[in-house]
Protein backbone atom coordinates (compact mmCIF):
# COMPACT_ATOMS: atom_id res chain seq x y z
CA UNK A 1 0.00 0.00 0.00
CA UNK A 2 1.19 3.57 -0.33
CA UNK A 3 2.40 6.03 1.87
CA UNK A 4 1.22 8.74 0.13
CA UNK A 5 -1.68 11.14 1.80
CA UNK A 6 -2.91 14.09 1.32
CA UNK A 7 -4.75 15.83 3.94
CA UNK A 8 -7.51 18.89 3.24
CA UNK A 9 -7.72 22.18 5.12
CA UNK A 10 -10.19 24.67 3.86
CA UNK A 11 -8.98 28.33 4.93
CA UNK A 12 -9.81 31.74 3.85
CA UNK A 13 -12.64 33.53 3.49
CA UNK A 14 -13.54 32.20 -0.03
CA UNK A 15 -12.75 28.33 1.13
CA UNK A 16 -9.36 27.54 -0.76
CA UNK A 17 -7.91 24.20 -0.33
CA UNK A 18 -4.34 23.85 1.28
CA UNK A 19 -3.33 20.39 1.02
CA UNK A 20 -1.11 18.99 3.30
CA UNK A 21 0.54 15.81 1.12
CA UNK A 22 2.79 13.44 3.11
CA UNK A 23 5.08 10.35 3.56
CA UNK A 24 3.14 8.03 5.88
CA UNK A 25 6.47 6.75 7.28
CA UNK A 26 8.46 9.52 6.86
CA UNK A 27 6.27 12.00 7.91
CA UNK A 28 7.47 14.39 5.43
CA UNK A 29 5.49 16.57 3.72
CA UNK A 30 4.99 19.30 1.42
CA UNK A 31 1.82 22.22 1.72
CA UNK A 32 0.68 22.92 -1.60
CA UNK A 33 -1.48 26.64 -1.55
CA UNK A 34 -1.62 27.34 2.11
CA UNK A 35 -3.71 30.75 0.99
CA UNK A 36 -4.78 31.72 4.53
CA UNK A 37 -5.04 30.63 8.97
CA UNK A 38 -1.76 29.98 9.26
CA UNK A 39 -2.13 29.15 12.79
CA UNK A 40 -4.69 26.46 11.90
CA UNK A 41 -2.39 25.15 9.32
CA UNK A 42 0.81 24.55 11.79
CA UNK A 43 -1.13 23.30 14.15
CA UNK A 44 -2.89 20.55 11.69
CA UNK A 45 0.93 19.94 10.71
CA UNK A 46 1.57 19.03 14.58
CA UNK A 47 -1.76 17.08 14.85
CA UNK A 48 -0.72 14.96 11.87
CA UNK A 49 3.14 14.68 12.96
CA UNK A 50 4.14 15.41 9.67
CA UNK A 51 6.93 18.39 9.01
CA UNK A 52 7.02 20.30 5.87
CA UNK A 53 9.89 20.10 4.04
CA UNK A 54 8.88 22.78 0.89
CA UNK A 55 5.57 24.68 -0.08
CA UNK A 56 4.44 24.55 -3.81
CA UNK A 57 1.99 27.28 -4.83
CA UNK A 58 0.07 26.99 -7.97
CA UNK A 59 -0.21 30.26 -8.69
CA UNK A 60 -0.16 33.99 -7.01
CA UNK A 61 -3.53 35.05 -5.80
CA UNK A 62 -4.31 36.23 -2.19
CA UNK A 63 -6.36 33.52 -1.46
CA UNK A 64 -3.06 30.88 -2.29
CA UNK A 65 -0.33 32.50 -0.97
CA UNK A 66 -0.90 34.75 2.47
CA UNK A 67 0.38 31.77 4.90
CA UNK A 68 3.06 30.66 2.65
CA UNK A 69 5.81 33.18 3.86
CA UNK A 70 4.39 32.08 7.79
CA UNK A 71 4.60 28.11 6.64
CA UNK A 72 8.05 28.85 5.29
CA UNK A 73 9.19 30.36 8.54
CA UNK A 74 8.10 27.97 10.76
CA UNK A 75 9.49 24.77 8.67
CA UNK A 76 12.70 26.63 7.44
CA UNK A 77 12.02 25.27 4.02
CA UNK A 78 11.82 27.15 0.44
CA UNK A 79 8.97 28.86 -1.60
CA UNK A 80 7.98 26.91 -4.97
CA UNK A 81 6.55 29.33 -7.48
CA UNK A 82 6.44 29.70 -11.18
CA UNK A 83 8.95 31.62 -13.16
CA UNK A 84 6.04 33.79 -14.67
CA UNK A 85 4.48 34.04 -11.26
CA UNK A 86 6.95 35.43 -9.02
CA UNK A 87 6.10 39.45 -10.38
CA UNK A 88 2.63 38.65 -8.73
CA UNK A 89 3.62 37.74 -5.70
CA UNK A 90 5.55 40.33 -4.72
CA UNK A 91 2.84 43.18 -6.00
CA UNK A 92 0.08 43.63 -3.81
CA UNK A 93 -1.92 44.85 -6.81
CA UNK A 94 -1.34 41.90 -8.98
CA UNK A 95 -2.12 39.50 -6.11
CA UNK A 96 -5.14 41.60 -4.91
CA UNK A 97 -4.06 41.39 -1.04
CA UNK A 98 -3.88 45.47 -1.31
CA UNK A 99 -7.43 45.23 -2.36
CA UNK A 100 -8.63 42.94 0.32
CA UNK A 101 -6.32 43.30 3.29
CA UNK A 102 -5.07 46.38 5.22
CA UNK A 103 -1.68 45.38 4.57
CA UNK A 104 -1.05 43.71 1.32
CA UNK A 105 1.28 40.58 0.86
CA UNK A 106 4.41 40.34 -0.55
CA UNK A 107 7.45 38.00 -1.21
CA UNK A 108 9.53 36.13 -3.94
CA UNK A 109 9.34 32.54 -4.08
CA UNK A 110 12.94 30.90 -3.12
CA UNK A 111 12.60 28.39 -6.56
CA UNK A 112 11.28 29.10 -9.48
CA UNK A 113 9.59 26.02 -11.46
CA UNK A 114 9.07 25.88 -15.20
CA UNK A 115 6.98 23.58 -17.88
CA UNK A 116 8.23 20.36 -17.47
CA UNK A 117 10.42 20.69 -14.58
CA UNK A 118 10.99 17.51 -12.34
CA UNK A 119 10.86 18.12 -8.69
CA UNK A 120 11.01 15.38 -5.99
CA UNK A 121 9.65 15.35 -2.44
CA UNK A 122 8.32 12.96 -0.22
CA UNK A 123 10.09 10.34 -2.24
CA UNK A 124 7.96 11.16 -4.97
CA UNK A 125 8.23 12.68 -8.46
CA UNK A 126 6.43 15.73 -8.68
CA UNK A 127 6.00 17.06 -12.26
CA UNK A 128 5.11 20.87 -13.12
CA UNK A 129 3.05 21.51 -15.79
CA UNK A 130 2.23 25.18 -16.95
CA UNK A 131 -1.59 26.02 -17.79
CA UNK A 132 -1.62 29.53 -17.93
CA UNK A 133 -5.11 31.03 -18.53
CA UNK A 134 -6.11 31.85 -14.63
CA UNK A 135 -3.32 33.32 -14.08
CA UNK A 136 -0.34 33.70 -16.52
CA UNK A 137 1.83 32.22 -14.97
CA UNK A 138 -0.49 29.22 -13.72
CA UNK A 139 0.92 25.39 -12.64
CA UNK A 140 -0.42 22.13 -11.55
CA UNK A 141 1.70 19.31 -9.76
CA UNK A 142 1.49 16.21 -11.50
CA UNK A 143 2.45 12.98 -9.18
CA UNK A 144 1.98 10.36 -11.74
CA UNK A 145 3.13 7.32 -9.40
CA UNK A 146 0.24 8.37 -7.41
CA UNK A 147 -1.98 9.59 -10.91
CA UNK A 148 -2.73 12.68 -8.24
CA UNK A 149 -2.66 16.15 -9.92
CA UNK A 150 -2.85 19.59 -7.59
CA UNK A 151 -4.62 22.15 -10.21
CA UNK A 152 -5.41 24.90 -8.22
CA UNK A 153 -7.97 27.24 -10.39
CA UNK A 154 -7.26 26.09 -13.31
CA UNK A 155 -9.53 23.04 -13.26
CA UNK A 156 -12.85 22.36 -10.94
CA UNK A 157 -15.21 20.11 -10.90
CA UNK A 158 -18.01 20.72 -13.48
CA UNK A 159 -16.23 23.90 -14.10
CA UNK A 160 -12.76 26.15 -14.70
CA UNK A 161 -11.09 28.90 -13.67
CA UNK A 162 -12.12 32.39 -14.44
CA UNK A 163 -10.07 34.91 -16.23
CA UNK A 164 -10.76 38.29 -15.24
CA UNK A 165 -8.56 39.14 -12.86
CA UNK A 166 -4.96 40.10 -13.51
CA UNK A 167 -3.30 38.08 -16.48
CA UNK A 168 -5.77 36.10 -16.99
CA UNK A 169 -6.49 34.56 -20.45
CA UNK A 170 -9.68 32.39 -21.43
CA UNK A 171 -8.21 31.07 -25.20
CA UNK A 172 -4.80 30.24 -22.45
CA UNK A 173 -6.97 28.80 -20.06
CA UNK A 174 -8.74 26.97 -22.88
CA UNK A 175 -5.80 25.47 -24.34
CA UNK A 176 -3.87 24.27 -21.23
CA UNK A 177 -6.87 22.94 -19.89
CA UNK A 178 -7.76 20.58 -23.37
CA UNK A 179 -4.26 20.34 -24.19
CA UNK A 180 -2.34 19.97 -21.44
CA UNK A 181 -5.25 17.84 -18.45
CA UNK A 182 -7.41 16.18 -20.51
CA UNK A 183 -4.49 14.67 -22.13
CA UNK A 184 -3.70 13.31 -18.73
CA UNK A 185 -4.78 9.77 -17.63
CA UNK A 186 -8.28 9.36 -17.53
CA UNK A 187 -8.29 8.13 -14.01
CA UNK A 188 -5.84 10.96 -12.47
CA UNK A 189 -7.42 12.78 -9.45
CA UNK A 190 -7.74 15.86 -9.51
CA UNK A 191 -7.33 18.30 -6.59
CA UNK A 192 -9.05 21.84 -7.47
CA UNK A 193 -8.35 24.94 -5.97
CA UNK A 194 -11.66 25.02 -4.31
CA UNK A 195 -14.45 21.86 -3.79
CA UNK A 196 -13.96 18.53 -4.02
CA UNK A 197 -11.97 16.71 -5.95
CA UNK A 198 -12.71 14.98 -9.27
CA UNK A 199 -10.85 13.10 -11.98
CA UNK A 200 -9.60 14.16 -15.50
CA UNK A 201 -11.82 10.83 -17.18
CA UNK A 202 -14.84 12.83 -15.67
CA UNK A 203 -14.11 16.26 -16.19
CA UNK A 204 -13.12 15.36 -19.86
CA UNK A 205 -16.64 14.46 -20.46
CA UNK A 206 -18.53 16.77 -18.88
CA UNK A 207 -16.95 19.90 -17.34
CA UNK A 208 -18.39 22.84 -20.19
CA UNK A 209 -14.79 23.59 -21.50
CA UNK A 210 -14.44 19.62 -23.25
CA UNK A 211 -17.85 22.10 -25.60
CA UNK A 212 -14.07 23.87 -27.05
CA UNK A 213 -12.15 20.72 -28.08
Amino acid sequence: MSDFRIKTCVVGSVSTNCYLVYNESTKEAVAVDPGDNGDFILNKCSELGIRLTAVLLTHGHFDHICAAPQAARAFGIKIYASETEDAMLADTSLNLTGRYFESGVSFHADCLVHDGEELEFLGYKWKVIATPGHTSGSVCYYVPEEDVIFAGDTLFQDSYGRTDLPTGSSRELVDSVIHKLFVLPEDTMVYPGHGEPTTIGYEAGNNPIACYR
